[in-house]
């Protein structure tokens, strides 16, 4: 283990260091919070591609193709299906916006205030987001280190909240780069072949899996409906994404970056379910599905290559948290304190680190972390922020509303139904939508002079 100690070792020191070099870049609010808006179509497909592919898309997808087979790609396919929607249809509108956050872009649609109230849903969001990342470091950290859970949040967590804080955007945007880079060559290159040499390739695993480990549906229908619309509409709107969105250069570059990334998660959808079938074959009495990641790379690599692996799925884990931590800091700073400056942005961003942690030390399901997160976003924003793109009618106070009735749905249905459930999706959206349209048609519309600014900055105009 020690090649793989040094190998693991060598990433982690490289992370810190990208992220002092960050610090000396990140001068100004722009720079911190949106890396300048200059980035290419290089540098913007591979962090887009880091932050959506995360703890939840590598552990968790492996645990799904190890429960399912082919059909626990559905998870991180839809969150591929979600990028490709949001850079298709709506990134060159969100480009030209030129602004900092999605309660920001609200603020502008509708004319007033909205930003307390989206400000603290998307906070929930991007703060939940983070902690599913970080309670991933500790099945990473046990493997190499035999340490307890704490231990491996700590070590994991400070990581990341130091080139967070250190240089906020630039340091993210660097730090994914290497992240995709390493985890498209642990988990593509080395893990999914290497897993399916040692199961005798595709053939072996049809003949030692049952027939539903092939069956694209097995893992339920309304599963999979959930994950459509939690994951799909949650990219459509979520700020870690937007804020990516918020860096490109141009909008050509958020399109076309943002529809290669989209495909790129739908590759790695697929190589985590095969992966997770071989686990499955190999390894058939985990107790935990969880572990199926760490249990394949340790039983199946050797060292060197075992470290690469298990550094990839750091990656996947670190570029998701610190994405997630740089839009929670960004939300709470521009939307509810209503505190602008460097210097206070690093602050949020360590303070909020530090909670993160605390959290992740004492919730322990990844997916159910993840769930609620994407819960409260689509249920508690989806119908405002969409509506207010597609439909001129819609008013600061329907908007509001429906946020208010989306969330407080949701979180009823979570604690009557389960963090698991299908139904607190479901409700959520239905009230979101009720809510919205029903004050929306009973206040006056959005003033004619708000709506010709809104239409003037999706054109391009300056801010």
């Amino acid at each position: 283990m020690a090649l793989d100690y040094a190998v693991i070792a060598v990433y982690v020191l490289g992370m810190v260091g990208v992220g002092w070099w960050g610090m000396r870049r990140a001068t100004t609010r722009s720079d911190y919070l949106v890396a300048g808006r200059r980035l290419g179509f290089a540098m913007y497909s591979g962090t887009m591609s880091a932050v959506v592919i995360g703890g939840a898309s590598t552990i968790g997808g492996i645990a799904l193709g190890y429960q399912f087979g082919v059909s626990g790609a559905w998870l991180v396919f839809t969150i591929g299906l979600g990028i490709l929607a949001l850079s298709a249809f709506f990134a060159r509108r969100i480009v030209r916006l030129r602004v900092y956050t999605v309660p920001e872009m609200l603020d502008l649609r509708y004319g007033g205030s909205t930003s307390i109230v989206s400000g603290v849903v998307m906070w929930g969001y991007t703060l939940m987001l983070s902690v599913t990342s970080t309670i991933a470091y500790a099945t990473v950290f046990e493997v190499l280190f035999g340490l307890p859970k704490v231990g491996g949040v700590v070590i994991g967590g400070v990581i990341v909240v130091l080139y967070s804080a250190l240089g906020g955007m630039w340091s993210i945007t660097l730090t994914d780069i290497v992240q995709f880079v390493v985890k498209t060559v642990g988990i593509l290159l080395i893990l999914l072949p290497t897993a399916l040499v040692a199961v005798g390739g595709l053939g072996g695993l049809r003949a030692q899996l049952p027939a539903s480990f092939f069956d694209v549906g097995s893992i339920g229908t309304g599963r999979i409906v959930t994950y459509l619309l939690i994951y799909v509409f949650g990219l459509l709107i979520g700020q870690d994404i937007w804020q990516r969105v918020f860096t490109a250069r141009t909008p050509r570059v958020a399109t076309t970056g943002g529809l290669t990334s989209g495909l790129y998660c739908v590759v790695y959808a697929i190589a985590g379910a095969l992966i997770g079938s071989a686990a499955k074959v190999l390894y058939p009495n985990l107790p935990n599905p969880d572990d199926a990641f760490a249990t394949i790379v340790t039983g199946l690599l050797p060292a060197g290559l075992r470290g690469l692996v298990l550094a990839a799925a750091l990656a996947a884990m670190m570029s998701t948290a610190s994405g997630a931590l740089i839009a929670c800091s960004t939300v709470a700073q521009n939307d509810i304190l209503r505190r602008g400056g460097v210097r206070a942005n690093r602050v949020a961003t360590l303070a909020l680190g530090v909670v993160v942690i605390l959290i992740a030390i004492v919730v322990d399901d990844v997916v159910a972390a993840l769930t609620v997160a994407y819960n409260l976003l689509v249920g508690g924003l989806l119908v405002a922020i969409i509506g207010g793109l597609l439909w001129k009618r819609g008013t600061r106070v329907g908007a509001i509303a429906s946020m208010i009735a989306g969330a407080a749905t949701v979180i009823a249905c979570m604690l009557a139904f389960g963090l698991l459930a299908d139904q607190p999706i479901y409700f959520g959206l239905l009230a979101s939508l009720v809510v919205y349209v029903a004050v929306s048609l009973a206040t006056p519309r959005t003033a004619d002079s708000v709506l010709h600014n809104w239409e003037q900055r999706l054109a391009g105009a300056s801010a």
